[in-house]
C-alpha cells in the first residue's frame, strides 16, 4: 500500500508518543487489532468515511469498537477523525506497524501456502527468512493459495522468495520451450 506523507507523520507522532509513555508494545498490539478489524470488515472504512454519520457518532463507534484499547490509541483515532484523515487510517496503521517492527528488529511477512501452516513451521520460516533480510524475527501472516500446488512463497516487504511447485513448473516449461 502506498503511504502518503500525512499517514507517515501521524504514524511517527503516535510512535513517538507510545515511546514517551513506554507503551510501544501495548499500542502495537492495539494497532495490529485495528488492522485486523479493518481487513475483516471492509464496510467499516466506508462507514467511517461516510459524511452521513456525524463525527460524534464516529467517536462513539471508536469507543465501542476499541473499548479495551490504550487511551493513546483512542485519542489518536479521534484526532485522525477530527483532522479529516480517517480515509488514511489503514495507511497510518501500516506505517505505525512498520516503525514498531523496525524498532524491535522485526519485519512483517506474508507466507503463501496451499494449507494452513503450523506454529512450528511458521517459527522455522521466521527464523530462516529473518536472517536473509537482516532482521531478528518476522511477524508472519499465513495466506492460503491453492493455485500454488505445493511449496511456499514468502514476501517480506518488496522481496519475494518463491519456492512453489507452480513456479518451478513454469520455469521448467520455459526451459523446455525456449
Amino acid at each position: 500500500m502506498s503511504q502518503s506523507p500525512a499517514a507517515k507523520r501521524y504514524a511517527e507522532a503516535l510512535f513517538q508518543l507510545a515511546q514517551k509513555n513506554n507503551a510501544v508494545d501495548a499500542v502495537s498490539t492495539d494497532m495490529a487489532e485495528i488492522k485486523k478489524v479493518l481487513e475483516e470488515n471492509k464496510e467499516l472504512m466506508v462507514l467511517l468515511d461516510s459524511p452521513k454519520i456525524t463525527a460524534e457518532q464516529k467517536r462513539q463507534m471508536f469507543d465501542t469498537l476499541f473499548a479495551g484499547a490504550q487511551t493513546i490509541v483512542l485519542n489518536a483515532l479521534k484526532v485522525i477523525l477530527d483532522k479529516g484523515r480517517i480515509h488514511e487510517l489503514p495507511a497510518i496503521v501500516d506505517a505505525f506497524m512498520t516503525l514498531s517492527y523496525d524498532a524491535s528488529g522485526a519485519a512483517e511477512a506474508v507466507v503463501y501456502s496451499t494449507t494452513t501452516l503450523t506454529e512450528d513451521e511458521l517459527t522455522r520460516i521466521s527464523s530462516t527468512f529473518a536472517k536473509k533480510v537482516g532482521k531478528e524475527k518476522l511477524h508472519i501472516t499465513n495466506k492460503i493459495d491453492p493455485s500454488l500446488l505445493g511449496g511456499i512463497k514468502v514476501q517480506v516487504g518488496n522481496l519475494i522468495y518463491d519456492s512453489t511447485v507452480a513456479t518451478k513448473l513454469e520455469s521448467l516449461k520455459r526451459t523446455l520451450i525456449g
